[in-house]
C-alpha cells in the first residue's frame, strides 16, 4: 500500500527533565468549568453536567521551557482572547472510568492556553451552530512541557495565573474547578474511549480578555512553571 501523500509528522510535546516526547492524539476541552468564569460569560454557574468541545491535534503548539513562542494573530477576528488552563495528559486507555480511579489515567500535566476567536464563537453560539471556527483554528492551543504526575503529583489545589505585559489578568486556583480533574476524566470517558496521547484542557478561570499584536502573555501554574507567548 502506498500513501497518496506523505503522512504528517505527529504533534509532540516535550517532557520536562528529559529528551522524551509525548505524541498528541486528540485534544478535548471543558467549557465553563470555573463558576466565576461562567458568570462573566453570562451563565448560571450551578453544577450542571460538564460539556466538551474538541480541537485538532495540530492546534497544539509546543512552547519549550524558557522560550517565548511567537504566535500569529489569527485571521477573521477582531476579538482574540486568552484562556489559561491546566492541561491533563492521558497515559492509560479507558472508557466509563470511575471517578475514584480516574487519576490513574492521568500521565502528566502542563500549562496551556485555549486561544479563542471570541467574536466568531459568540456569533456561532447565537446562531445555534458549532464553535469550531472560534475554538479549533490553527495554533489555538499553545502548551508548555509536560510534567509527569509521578513527579509533580495530581492537581486539586494549585494557583493558576496569566499576565499580559506584566499586568495580572487571570489569577485563581484549580481548587475552584466546578468539576475536578478526576470527575472531568470520568465524565469524558462516558462519551469517548480515552487513549494514551489524549490531552484534556480543564477550563479557564475568570478574567478572560483580548490581546493584540505585540502583547506578551505569561501563563503559570504552581509546580508546572510558566510559559511565555507573544502575539505577532
Amino acid at each position: 500500500m502506498a500513501l497518496v501523500f506523505p503522512a504528517p509528522a505527529p504533534v509532540t510535546l516535550p517532557v520536562a527533565g528529559s529528551d522524551d516526547r509525548f505524541a498528541v492524539r486528540r485534544v478535548y476541552c471543558v467549557g465553563r468549568n470555573y463558576a466565576a468564569h461562567a458568570r462573566e460569560m453570562g451563565f448560571d454557574p450551578d453544577r450542571e453536567p460538564p460539556f466538551f468541545f474538541c480541537k485538532p491535534a495540530d492546534a497544539v503548539v509546543p512552547v519549550p521551557e524558557g522560550q517565548t513562542l511567537e504566535l500569529p494573530y489569527p485571521a477573521q477576528t477582531a476579538n482574540y482572547h486568552y484562556e489559561a488552563e491546566l492541561v491533563v495528559a492521558i497515559g492509560q486507555a479507558g472508557a466509563d472510568i470511575p471517578a475514584e480511579r480516574a487519576l490513574d489515567h492521568a500521565w502528566g500535566y502542563a500549562v496551556g492556553l485555549d486561544m479563542t476567536r471570541r467574536d466568531l464563537q459568540m456569533k456561532m453560539r447565537e446562531m445555534g451552530r458549532p464553535w469550531e471556527i472560534g475554538k479549533a483554528f490553527d495554533a489555538s492551543a499553545p502548551t508548555g512541557p509536560l510534567h509527569r504526575a509521578s513527579e509533580v503529583g495530581h492537581f486539586t489545589d494549585a494557583a493558576i495565573w496569566l499576565t499580559v505585559n506584566g499586568a495580572d489578568r487571570q489569577r485563581s486556583n484549580v481548587s475552584h474547578l466546578i468539576w475536578s480533574v478526576a470527575e472531568t476524566i470520568a465524565d469524558l470517558s462516558r462519551y469517548f474511549h480515552l487513549e494514551p496521547g489524549d490531552l484534556v484542557f480543564t477550563g479557564t478561570p475568570e478574567g478572560v480578555g483580548a490581546v493584540k499584536a505585540g502583547d506578551l502573555m505569561k501563563v503559570g501554574i504552581d509546580r508546572l512553571g510558566e510559559l511565555a507567548v507573544r502575539v505577532v
